[in-house]
């Protein structure tokens, strides 16, 4: 909530005092958005002082059995538009399949407005919605009665960002890999500027301003818990994939977004042109 956590994002960079003692978690999509011009994202990227993210996106793509689709091979023959549920840009529900039809030529519809991923699962299972796209830690929890049904009812992953040791998607095709082989330089720009933003999830955050000493403790400290092997066993069990990224690689991702060229920045407009 809150603007796909823009107003945590907002809160951090402009209201937050910078002791150190408030941080913050959004979602890095938002400096995409930033780069894009969207006025709502009061950031600035390079500013921030970013702590650590805890790990890395797969976004994947998947259609319901009722489609009578299948692959990736399949989902771009398709003759009609394959209608897929969205919440706010800067999600990859809504972002990812509009990229994918920006540099694969799929026919994505994205349908925003929906609250969260219970209530696409639920428009799912009424054939209201066709699939849905997720990273695939989500996905593979919170949907993860669409993905052990059988028949019409089932959910079907056919392409993913990066590859993932999972028997359910680790022989899916990778979607740079399907748009590097098309040959298109424009499209692999498009998406690698978009992708950016996958490479480090769920950030922590301190607010601009905070004195260095400070922030390197939190540094040091964020990066002793996520490879603390008491904490890695709680987050397996858990089902959650931690891998640390750290603060310089957030940064190399954050220049190559707000570094992007205007070819690339007028083509990903469309993620933003509901908000104008």
């Amino acid at each position: 909530t809150g603007g796909a956590s823009t107003v945590t994002a907002n809160y951090i960079y402009n209201e937050a005092k910078p002791d150190g003692l408030t941080l913050g978690v959004f979602n890095s999509g938002l400096i995409l958005q930033q780069a894009l011009g969207d006025k709502t994202i009061k950031i600035d990227g390079r500013k921030v002082n970013w702590i650590g993210a805890s790990g890395k996106a797969a976004p994947t793509c998947g259609v319901m059995g009722f489609t009578g689709l299948k692959t990736l091979k399949d989902v771009l023959n398709s003759k009609k538009p394959i209608k897929v549920g969205g919440t706010e840009p800067g999600g990859v529900p809504t972002d990812l399949p509009r990229i994918l039809n920006l540099t694969l030529g799929t026919k994505f519809d994205v349908i925003t407005g929906y609250g969260g991923v219970p209530t696409m699962r639920m428009f799912m299972q009424r054939r209201e919605l066709d699939g849905i796209c997720l990273g695939w830690q989500v996905m593979k929890v919170t949907a993860r009665a669409l993905l052990d049904a059988k028949g019409e009812d089932k959910l079907i992953p056919f392409i993913i960002h990066n590859r993932w040791d999972d028997p359910e998607v680790k022989d899916l095709p990778l979607i740079p890999e399907v748009i590097k082989a098309r040959g298109d330089k424009n499209a692999i720009d498009i998406y690698n500027a978009y992708a950016a933003s996958l490479e480090y999830q769920h950030p922590v955050v301190a607010p601009p301003g905070v004195a260095k000493e400070r922030i390197e403790i939190l540094r040091k400290a964020y990066k002793a818990t996520l490879n603390d092997p008491q904490f890695l066993a709680e987050a397996k069990k858990s089902e959650l994939d931690i891998h640390y990224v750290s603060s310089e690689e957030i940064y190399q991702g954050v220049d190559k977004i707000l570094g992007m060229t205007p070819e690339v920045k007028q083509a990903l407009q469309v993620l933003v042109q509901e908000k104008k």
